[in-house]
């Protein structure tokens, strides 16, 4: 394939992505012009659906349509109040308490769920009204809210390094699982200590200290919620079930702690299902779509092409790193993160193993880059739910949001250059 085909492959998505056209729709229709330039128009479509039917032919990808099911039962069912409950009797007394408890809920919440949306509706629908009714900007809350709900795409289960793991040729998904543990308690800190000064310089309130009585309570009441992370985790590190299995066990605890704690009726159930197959099909068509441009920018060499540009640049992994991390920051912000991970991973891959980067700690480098791009325009999921939920503007959320978006990029640039931080857990479980 000549540079001609690149042009059109790479021109005419971006064109397409102008006009407002949707993603899957963009990725796939320049990947059927890219082809066309090389084959017979009828034969182009035909290996472009043959390649998007073949890709989602995966077990692994199985777990994905689970999850997100699991995710939609957790979001109604009653377990982002106990968990916003535990974490207000141990973060309260902290300046600008509701502010840490927005994040650490945020954590705890998009960690089981396994979504950043979720975790940004679910929390900040609670936390937005209660913040301004004890005196915060609203906006500051929408900020603080967006940020900490990505955090639950680091920590596991995760779907999107279920994505990277497909990508990759096959990285463990329990190792992916078991390294994005650290970094995503890195990014909470970092964004906790700078929500602290903020409080701080705005003389914002702390909450009244909790009894130990009343944290044992709350803690108590959340343990169901949390213990699904137990089952999901300790089941895939000690080989129980697989990732796949672990996804549909989720959903069936989900399902029965949803109607433990009555926030759920049979009535429903039917909207439920039909929201989590939306979403599952919007997800499986980026999917299938991101696999084929992935296949024919393979078939034209584009990775090796892209390798060995970067190489001849420069020769300091530093700097080399530095630059992919830029390259991703960009992709982050116009491009969702399935079909960002699906393209961009088998070209920066091979650069990053040539580096010596273990794929394990680069996948989690890829998805740490990826989360931050949610949180910016234009394109940002996570940042358009937050804004709804707190009922303002994007134009007003993004002063108080730099701060924390720095903070964000600053754990990134931890994790890129201090890989312990994600292979530690991994190795030390023997993986």
């Amino acid at each position: 394939m000549e540079w001609l085909d690149i042009a059109v492959l790479a021109g005419s998505f971006l064109s397409l992505l102008a006009l407002g056209v949707p993603v899957a729709y963009s990725i796939g229709i320049s990947t059927v012009l890219a082809m066309m330039l090389s084959i017979l128009p009828a034969p182009a479509v035909t290996t472009v659906a043959q390649r998007m039917a073949t890709g989602l032919d995966s077990f692994t990808l199985l777990a994905i349509p689970f999850f997100i099911l699991a995710g939609q039962l957790m979001n109604r069912g009653g377990i982002a109040r106990r968990l916003i409950d535990l974490a207000k009797s141990i973060l309260g007394t902290l300046p600008g308490g509701l502010a840490h408890v927005n994040i650490l809920a945020s954590m705890l919440f998009g960690a089981i769920s396994g979504s950043a949306v979720a975790a940004a509706s679910a929390i900040g629908g609670v936390m937005a009204p209660v913040m301004e009714r004890e005196g915060y900007d609203r906006e500051f809350g929408a900020a603080v809210n967006i940020t900490a709900s990505t955090t639950g795409l680091i920590i596991p289960p995760s779907n999107v390094l279920i994505i990277y793991s497909l990508a990759s040729g096959g990285v463990s998904i329990a190792s992916l699982f078991l390294a994005g543990y650290v970094p995503g308690l890195v990014v909470g800190g970092l964004l906790m200590a700078v929500a602290s000064v903020i409080a701080l310089r705005r003389g914002y309130p702390r909450e009244a200290r909790s009894s130990f009585g009343e944290v044992a309570h709350r803690f108590v009441s959340a343990i169901p919620s949390l213990f699904l992370l137990v089952v999901v985790m300790g089941g895939i590190v000690g080989g129980v079930f697989t990732a796949t299995e672990a996804a549909a066990v989720a959903v069936l605890y989900a399902f029965v702690l949803a109607f433990v704690y009555r926030e759920i009726s049979v009535s429903d159930l039917p909207r439920i299902l039909l929201d989590s197959a939306t979403t599952t099909a919007v997800v499986m068509l980026l999917i299938a779509t991101s696999l084929a441009m992935s296949w024919i920018m393979a078939y034209a060499n584009i990775p090796q092409n892209v390798t060995a540009s970067l190489l001849a640049l420069t020769d300091s992994p530093i700097a080399i790193m530095l630059m992919i991390n830029l390259v991703l920051l960009v992709v982050g912000t116009f491009m969702d993160m399935t079909p960002a991970v699906l393209i961009f991973t088998p070209i920066f891959l091979p650069i990053a193993v040539g580096l010596g980067i273990d794929p394990i700690h680069f996948g989690i480098i890829m998805v740490l880059n990826l989360c931050i791009g949610l949180c910016t325009p234009p394109v940002g999921a996570v940042l358009f739910v937050g804004v709804g939920v707190a009922n303002t503007t994007i134009t007003k959320v993004l002063r108080p949001l730099v701060p924390l978006f720095l903070a964000m990029v600053v754990a990134l640039l931890v994790v890129t250059f201090v890989p312990a931080l994600s292979l530690w857990l991994p190795r030390l479980l023997g993986y």
